[in-house]
């Protein structure tokens, strides 16, 4: 930039680096998505369409910013983990975040006809967010255990809500009837009244996805004998797991592994 008596502006700018020795959380949340998934017609409690759109957005990221080495996502929010040694744009906070969510929400545009090939998007997606720093990684792991509660507590309920909106209950009524009502409650009024089964949901409505990179073996192509010739990948993977129990992390340790 050329220098000029107008360049002093330039001071009024608030310096943002984030401290080092930090992991970075970005999150992102849907705005006013309720409103977005009426006007588009969501199955509710849960549509495994827009779930999996999310989902496919988050794997853009991975593979777009190599500095996030995990994503957990839960229906319109993901939480991406940035390395703590990530120096991307200088750790400059607003460059970090701004770009997430731009790049989250572009993504979300361009891949909507890849999950709902048969609707129009009616209304702009509109995404917020956040950053959040964490020293430890103990604490990282304590963030997402929140938010993997936070999906079975709310799926649970939501499956609720939803089953005794389409039997016939107004939405007031339905919020009453589940008003003080412990999970074993949900777990009796799901079955007893609709036969549903809790535990036997799809994982993606009640343990979320979670998005890394992992190392995986292919079969790249046949010898001349015919015998398979495989070779290791990195590849971005989609689960639904358990991450507040220590078996994912045992079996993964290089993600969140500290420099």
């Amino acid at each position: 930039m050329a220098n000029s008596k107008y360049e002093y502006v330039k001071k009024f700018e608030m310096e943002d680096k984030l401290p080092d020795c930090n992991w970075i959380v970005v999150r992102i949340d849907g705005h006013k998505f309720h409103r977005f998934s009426d006007d588009h017609d969501f199955d509710k409690p849960n549509d495994e369409n827009a779930l999996n759109l999310m989902n496919s957005c988050a794997v853009s990221m991975v593979e777009q910013f190599s500095d996030i080495v995990f994503a957990y996502g839960v229906s319109d929010e993901y939480s991406f983990i940035w390395k703590e040694t990530s120096q991307f744009y200088d750790r400059r906070a607003s460059k970090i975040l701004s770009l997430s969510v731009s790049s989250f929400t572009s993504m979300y545009v361009i891949k909507w006809k890849d999950f709902f090939p048969h609707k129009d998007l009616k209304d702009p997606p509109c995404f917020d967010g956040r950053i959040v720093l964490y020293p430890r990684v103990k604490i990282v792991r304590d963030y997402l255990s929140w938010r993997q509660v936070d999906c079975h507590i709310n799926n649970q309920y939501n499956t609720c809500f939803w089953m005794l909106v389409k039997s016939g209950k107004s939405k007031k009524d339905a919020q009453e009837l589940l008003k003080g009502t412990l999970a074993k409650d949900k777990n009796e009024l799901l079955f007893l009244q609709f036969g549903i089964n809790y535990d036997k949901l799809p994982d993606i409505f009640k343990k979320g996805s979670c998005v890394y990179k992992d190392t995986v073996e292919e079969t790249v192509k046949p010898d001349d004998g015919g015998n398979p010739v495989k070779r290791q990948r990195r590849r971005v993977i989609v689960g639904h797991f358990n991450i507040i129990e220590d078996r994912f992390w045992n079996e993964h340790p290089n993600i969140l592994k500290e420099d």
